[in-house]
């Protein structure tokens, strides 16, 4: 198939300007974005989107998930179509880019070829998966687990948030469920463009992060049941203290991990102590372990020695406790074809690039199992995501669609 010409490169100024646009609905309080999904803000959102996709000349359609495929048709009818794109929502504190740029950097490939006058074979369609963060409806990668057939219709449906609003009443509410069946769709490929969240590209001064793995991730509930007693009148050794069965479960997550670099991270971010009063020893711990590998015997090596640490520290301090898996997907090897696309366009291009893992969870990591999928990466100021202050500059996304522009467009196939 030929390859388009190095001369092509996106509109950058245009894409910039989109992606500032769509930062001005719901504003953050400090410079970043706040659209959780399917509030509000997330379906204006939406509708920007669709309006955008539109004017580009696009049939737009979406599943029963909430999910928006915008299509730019080909020149041959029965062609598979490549598939491009990210997602909307934000965390509650979230920055101007993450998944942004991927959905808008498709839309931005499809207003270039309008302008280029090109045709392709196959068509293109832009697509905005819906809870990609899962900060309000856990899990992450909602809609594109279902339509991987990872989850259930009627279960995602069933999520419900912290004030127990359920996801499909929320996706009604909002005007944005579809009648399309959700997973019906087939793909020649898919094809993601996130920015790093991670400090590497931009500490090793490389434009281009060709995505070749996706890290493997468990999740693991850990609830721990001391006593609670007294701070002043309980004498240290009658202790049965679950603040410090915790504290001693964090160092033991710290030193597995460390014990297998440079491929495996691990840390406990979400922590509750019961009774959470100053003077009581706690009685009761609940916390969230997250360890992640490319490398599932990895993965699994570091799930097997944590539980074996908590069922030694807790028999040590006289506590019980519970362990439940509430999240789960195994490493993800990335399509070699998609990935030497971007490796191509990359070096087409003259961008310096790089094999990296994905060290975060994606869309592409559930698509990845039903089409061949690969991401694209570009750098961002300190490797700060999930965070109003994530920055990027327009060079590195300019440089991060370019690629996603030729490996996109490649795979599509040029109609002379």
């Amino acid at each position: 198939m030929a390859a388009p010409g190095e001369n092509l490169r996106i509109n950058a100024d245009r894409l910039w300007d989109s992606i500032h646009e769509m930062a001005q609905i719901g504003p953050g309080i400090a410079g970043g974005s706040n659209r959780q999904t399917l509030t509000d803000e997330d379906g204006e959102g939406r509708h920007l989107f669709r309006k955008w996709c539109e004017e580009a000349g696009m049939t737009v359609s979406v599943d029963a998930m909430g999910t928006i495929f915008a299509m730019r048709p080909g020149t041959d009818p029965d062609a598979l179509p490549v598939y491009v794109g990210s997602h909307l929502d934000t965390q509650p504190t979230g920055g101007r880019y993450d998944g942004v740029l991927g959905v808008l950097g498709g839309l931005e490939v499809v207003r270039t070829l309008n302008d280029l006058g090109i045709k392709t074979k196959h068509p293109i369609v832009v697509t905005n998966w819906t809870n990609e963060e899962g900060t309000r409806f856990a899990p992450a990668m909602l809609a594109s687990g279902v339509f991987a057939g990872i989850h259930d219709l009627e279960w995602a449906y069933d999520r419900k948030d912290k004030d127990g609003k359920r996801f499909g009443d929320e996706l009604e509410r909002i005007g944005w469920k579809g009648e399309e069946p959700v997973g019906q769709r087939k793909m020649k490929a898919f094809f993601e463009l996130h920015i790093e969240q991670g400090p590497i590209l931009e500490d090793e001064g490389i434009d281009i992060g060709v995505v070749t793995h996706g890290q493997g991730l468990k999740w693991l509930q850990v609830t721990l049941n001391g006593r609670e007693a007294h701070t002043g009148s309980t004498p240290m050794p009658k202790r049965r203290n679950a603040g410090l069965g915790m504290a001693r479960v964090i160092e033991l997550v710290h030193e597995v991990a460390m014990d297998y670099q440079p491929h495996a991270v691990g840390a406990i971010g979400h922590m509750e102590v019961y009774p959470n009063s100053r003077n009581i020893i706690p009685g009761q711990t609940v916390f969230t372990i997250d360890i992640r590998s490319p490398d599932k015997k990895v993965l699994d090596m570091m799930d097997t020695r944590i539980r074996q640490g908590i069922e030694t520290i807790c028999d040590a301090m006289d506590i019980s406790y519970e362990i439940e898996q509430v999240g789960h997907f195994d490493p993800v090897t990335f399509d070699k074809s998609c990935v030497q696309a971007i490796r191509n366009a990359a070096e087409r291009l003259g961008y310096t690039n790089r094999d990296i893992v994905s060290g975060a969870g994606h869309d592409a990591c559930w698509i990845n199992r039903v089409a061949p999928t690969a991401m694209v990466m570009c750098p961002c100021v300190d490797g700060l995501s999930h965070n109003e202050a994530e920055m990027i500059t327009k060079e590195w996304a300019q440089a991060g669609c370019d690629v996603l522009f030729h490996a996109v467009v490649e795979t599509a196939e040029i109609v002379e």
